[in-house]
């Protein structure tokens, strides 16, 4: 077997229309309806799927908690005019940018927290600007 790509993954939050409001405002996702009543917020080909805390969907984790994911979002966005907007709206930058090594590359990010605590990377790859690892390396 071998995996391709993440199709989605889930956060448990204790408030979906305050993660909700953070992720449109903020990172511009879109926030999207499913099977009726459950939400998800989209970008790109991916999405995250929202579990609120105690009212979790089955199946699900183990031990499905608020606050502890520490994911990290590409973006073409300049760095700097992501933390321009995080703090335009009152989003504690924690740190960056700083130089890391991403799934593809070298990246330069930046940190928050989202307001659960999850630890949110935002990220530009710096040896490809297409943000796509070149063939043959």
């Amino acid at each position: 077997m071998q995996i391709e790509k993440l199709d989605h993954l889930v956060l448990t939050v204790r408030n979906i229309e305050a993660t909700c409001a953070f992720y449109t405002k903020i990172f511009g996702m879109r926030m999207v309806f499913f099977d009726d009543d459950r939400r998800a917020l989209s970008f790109g080909d991916y999405k995250i799927n929202l579990h609120e805390w105690g009212k979790e969907f089955e199946p699900k984790a183990q031990q499905p908690t608020p606050g502890s994911a520490d994911i990290c979002l590409i973006t073409r966005t300049p760095l700097s005019d992501v933390i321009a907007i995080a703090r335009r709206h009152g989003v504690e930058v924690l740190e960056g940018p700083v130089a890391r090594t991403g799934a593809n590359g070298p990246l330069e990010s930046v940190y928050f927290r989202d307001p659960d605590g999850n630890l949110i990377e935002i990220s530009n790859y710096t040896g490809h600007p297409s943000g796509v690892k070149a063939k043959g390396r």
